[in-house]
């Protein structure tokens, strides 16, 4: 059965982020999908220093009519307050309602592992964050700035749909188990909203194997055996923390992909997780492994799974040549790096 064209937005962003969606797309092209790619090339920190907007209503029904997006980095030092960011990551992950925040983890050479013991190098897990909610949901204050005695607040937002339905995809994404992560014993409130969501989602899915940890346990069990883990589910904020440090136990954020999905209406926005990276931008040093992956969970979530499966092959006979950035132990450039997995692909 054959797929209808589709049609891909394209975001290079800042920094880092063009020189690594270059490589990316380029992969994209060899594979001959028939892809249509839109890219958008002036949502950048220059346009919103020039407007005041980076993301106009003209560049969201350019995503409307597209089947996914891929982003490369948002973000400039010349900016140093959140409202350049929010108004384009976290305005896309509310206008199309992408709760699920997905990064998988797979340690890809057993070189690119910080620890110690070979048999628990071999994390292969799944991060799923919820990622419209929580303390990221913008709901706060602050009074009495710049003095003594100024406060602010944040709300930590938690809902019984957005919890009920993240809980959900964690389960519909297991191969084997899902532990739940929180910090009920502490953050009562919402504590308890999480647990009573997750004893209604374990009666759903009587299959699967489960578990609870609290995420200060779940840290330390990371870092000590990471193998035990298949699909961890948790809230915004911890999500965000624990896989940071999942992508530490495989390689670094350089080799980290991710995708921001709604699995109800299919659409979806990948991107590598390492940010804009303003102090190596322009070095041509950025590892693009991160964008390329996320190219490979984009593909695969419009339907060319085998494809995606020849991206990551890839990647691994390409690390494991050591044809990679500086950041993996190599000595190839940005672009050299994309040249080597493209000839792997080849």
């Amino acid at each position: 059965m054959s797929i209808p064209m589709q049609r891909i937005t394209v975001i290079p962003g800042d920094g880092i982020g063009p020189e690594v969606i270059e490589p990316a797309l380029a992969l994209l092209q060899v594979l001959g999908l028939g892809l249509e790619f839109d890219v958008l090339d002036n949502v950048n920190v220059n346009t919103y220093l020039h407007e005041g907007n980076a993301l106009s209503q003209a560049d969201l029904d350019h995503l409307r009519n597209s089947d996914a997006t891929l982003l490369g980095a948002i973000g400039d030092p010349r900016v140093s307050e959140t409202a350049y960011v929010r108004t384009v990551l976290s305005r896309l992950r509310l206008e199309f309602d992408l709760y699920v925040n997905y990064r998988p983890t797979h340690l890809w050479h057993d070189r690119l592992s910080p620890l110690r013991d070979p048999a628990r190098r071999g994390i292969d897990c799944v991060i799923v964050r919820e990622n419209t909610e929580g303390l990221y949901s913008g709901i706060g204050g602050s009074m009495r700035a710049a003095s003594p005695e100024e406060f602010a607040v944040d709300l930590d937002v938690s809902t019984h749909r957005g919890v009920s339905r993240v809980l959900d995809f964690a389960f519909s994404v297991a191969r084997r188990s899902v532990c739940m992560v929180d910090k009920a014993n502490a953050v009562r409130h919402g504590g308890q909203l999480w647990q009573r969501c997750w004893r209604e989602a374990i009666e759903r899915y009587p299959h699967v194997e489960t578990s609870h940890l609290y995420v200060d346990a779940a840290a330390m069990k990371l870092v000590s055996d990471p193998t035990a883990f298949d699909v961890i589910v948790t809230n915004n904020s911890y999500g965000d923390i624990l896989s940071d440090l999942t992508a530490a136990l495989a390689g670094g954020l350089g080799m980290a992909p991710s995708a921001n999905l709604n699995s109800d209406t299919a659409y979806g926005l990948f991107e590598p997780v390492h940010g804009s990276a303003p102090d190596i931008a322009g070095t041509g040093t950025a590892n693009p492994l991160g964008a390329i992956l996320s190219t490979a969970l984009m593909v695969e979530h419009l339907g060319h799974a085998d494809e995606a499966g020849a991206i990551r092959r890839a990647v691994v006979a390409a690390v494991e040549a050591g044809r990679v950035t500086p950041d993996l132990g190599g000595s190839l450039s940005t672009a050299q790096t994309g040249a080597a997995v493209m000839a792997e692909l080849r």
